[in-house]
């Protein structure tokens, strides 16, 4: 009689090990087919990318990156490559840094990406230094610009303060603003005088 109870109870144990392996097995099967579809759906992207259909990949990536919870490393390089291509430098060089931190030097896209994030970088140093010439080329251009209706704005030589601090060797200097003599404000032609470079200081 104890035999026979042993006998059951080692055999619902193994039938209950059983099933515990075949959900693991389940479970494992539905992983590595949802894996299988994101990296199809990647390669999609891929492929229009390739194509030189930008905007179409980037909706794409778009679309994979909001249903995934964890994003493949090859995501980020292929992301981070195709942004360059549109013109996004920001998001190209944030992608393509995030395959570095995931991947260093030893990944399979390394070496390009290093490639593709120096001409990221270098674009967007072109773009800022385009956008310092325009803001130039406009407040140096023949434009008045309105203060308000007040007609004055703060000073920003002295921050409003009325006071213009220097170093040397002795520590801070003080000195009275020559911009607004003093007064933390200016007027609003003074204030288009000093954008200009035409306002007169003593």
């Amino acid at each position: 009689m104890i035999l026979v109870a042993l006998i059951v109870s080692v055999s619902a144990l193994a039938q209950s090990q059983s099933e515990k392996d075949k959900i693991k097995e389940l479970e494992l099967m539905r992983q590595m087919d949802r894996t299988r579809k994101i990296n199809m759906r990647i390669d999609s992207a891929v492929r229009l990318s390739d194509e030189g259909r930008y905007q179409e990949a980037d909706a794409k990536f778009r679309m994979i990156l909001k249903s995934i919870h964890s994003v493949p490393s090859d995501l980020t390089y292929h992301f981070g490559k195709n942004s360059f291509f549109l013109g996004k430098y920001r998001q190209s060089i944030d992608w393509l840094n995030k395959y570095i931190q995931l991947k260093g030097t030893q990944g399979q896209y390394s070496e390009q990406t290093i490639e593709w994030l120096t001409k990221a970088e270098n674009e967007l140093l072109k773009e800022k230094e385009q956008e310092n010439k325009h803001a130039y080329e406009v407040l140096s251009g023949d434009y008045y610009i309105d203060c308000g209706a007040t007609g004055k704005v703060v000073c920003p030589s002295c921050k409003g303060s009325g006071v213009v601090v220097k170093k040397n060797y002795f520590g801070d200097v003080y000195k009275s603003c020559p911009a607004c003599d003093k007064r933390g404000y200016l007027t609003c032609d003074e204030y288009n005088k000093l954008l200009k470079g035409r306002l007169i200081v003593d």
